[in-house]
């Protein structure tokens, strides 16, 4: 009677979670080396949670492991929820595609799709890394405000692999490996998208550097390691190395992953509402959003996404303050952006997605940022010079088209 009355207890508590119209939900399963103390629950689900009462309690975080965790929405509308993927389902390896990546591959587009972003957990071996990294940058960029160089209460730090290190330009500790760590996660998010869309998973593959880099050459992607000690005003800065567009931030490279240590960060999905995407985010934890360049290597299947700091944020309640790496994913210079393999997969692509050159293409982009912030009231009105790739533009103004 006992194991009965237990049995009949575990499939009302399996039963919580509604079934997704799609495939996606069939658990994913969870790799030997993970551990788990939560075995009653299922270690993926990729369904939906339709209210309140179907969500884990906030007190027991490790409930939540491999599964679609709500965010807390600051606007009207029901809460969205991220899609949580393990670096390991979507790394590319040799063989048949099994039921684990299938999965997180359609989740993590999925989420993509759905809210602009994405998280993808890393590994055991990982997670004590980040969380060292993040560590070693506050109390680096702590040490250097006491001792005046860091001024404002914020700083930020650029890290390029292959850069020359002067004697006088010290960094944060643990960069190049935190480099190696998030370079791998993205470049495996990067081909979990191509194969969504139907193409060969190292379809970009001629976008980004060489890895490793040829000697003597810097690298394209850079670490931005960020530290603000007081509340970021209007949004602006939310990870460093940006400018603050009409409406917050939008990634101009392929892709970005972020880690911190306080949640602030919103972004907007394509219904135009901000939410907090890093609320409840680990160490282990890397939110994935795109850029601008993947959006028109895409034909815009991938929209770029806008992000910026919490309008309300105040670290009056983390003495602290708030620390995090963000690891931007970019196209060398000299590249060309061409949608020829998204027609080729069957895919439709307008006209303004015209073959160009990265390095143009990125000129274009701080054209557009420069008009913007000139503008009175942080207002983008420019349309005069319209002899100049009108379509594309509008396009690439707009993260929503």
């Amino acid at each position: 009677m006992i194991q009965h009355h237990h049995h009949r207890q575990h499939q009302q508590t399996s039963t919580t979670l509604p079934p997704h119209p799609l495939p996606l939900s069939t658990p994913a399963h969870r790799s030997p080396a993970t551990p788990s103390n939560t075995q009653s629950q299922p270690p993926l689900s990729l369904a939906p949670l339709s209210s309140s009462s179907h969500r884990l309690p906030p007190q027991t975080p490790p409930a939540l492991d491999h599964a679609i965790t709500p965010v807390a929405h600051h606007s009207a509308g029901p809460a969205p929820t991220l899609a949580r993927v393990r670096l390991s389902d979507i790394s590319p390896y040799d063989g048949a595609p099994g039921g684990p990546y299938v999965r997180a591959v359609e989740a993590l587009s999925g989420s993509l799709m759905r809210h602009n972003a994405a998280v993808i957990e890393l590994g055991s071996e990982e997670t004590p890394l980040m969380r060292c990294g993040l560590e070693a940058a506050r109390l680096y960029f702590r040490s250097r405000s006491q001792n005046g160089v860091v001024k404002g209460g914020r700083g930020v730090y650029m890290y390029r692999a292959g850069r020359p290190v002067e004697d006088w330009d010290s960094s944060p500790p643990c960069m190049a490996e935190i480099f190696r760590c998030m370079g791998k996660a993205a470049r495996s998010a990067l081909c979990a998208l191509a194969r969504h869309l139907r193409l060969r998973s190292d379809v970009f593959n001629q976008l980004l550097d060489d890895t490793p880099l040829p000697a003597g050459e810097v690298s394209s992607s850079v670490l931005v390691a960020t530290y603000s000690h007081s509340s970021l005003q209007n949004g602006k800065g939310a990870i460093g190395g940006g400018k603050p567009a009409a409406n917050g931030e939008v990634e101009k490279g392929l892709l970005t992953l972020i880690s911190s240590d306080s949640p602030v960060l919103q972004v907007c999905d394509p219904d135009g509402r901000w939410y907090l995407a890093d609320c409840g985010s680990a160490p282990g934890d890397l939110l994935l959003i795109t850029g601008k360049t993947l959006s028109h290597t895409t034909a815009g299947l991938h929209p770029a996404a806008s992000y910026r700091a919490a309008p309300d944020f105040s670290l009056g309640t983390n003495s602290g303050g708030r620390t995090s790496l963000a690891f931007r994913l970019m196209p060398l210079g000299n590249a060309i952006l061409d949608c020829s393999p998204i027609a080729a997969a069957g895919h439709v692509i307008p006209q303004s997605y015209v073959p160009i050159s990265v390095s143009q293409f990125m000129d274009d982009l701080s054209a557009e940022e420069d008009v913007v912030c000139n503008q009175p009231n942080n207002t983008y009105v420019a349309r005069n010079d319209m002899n100049k790739e009108p379509s594309l533009r509008s396009v690439l103004s707009d993260p929503l088209s």
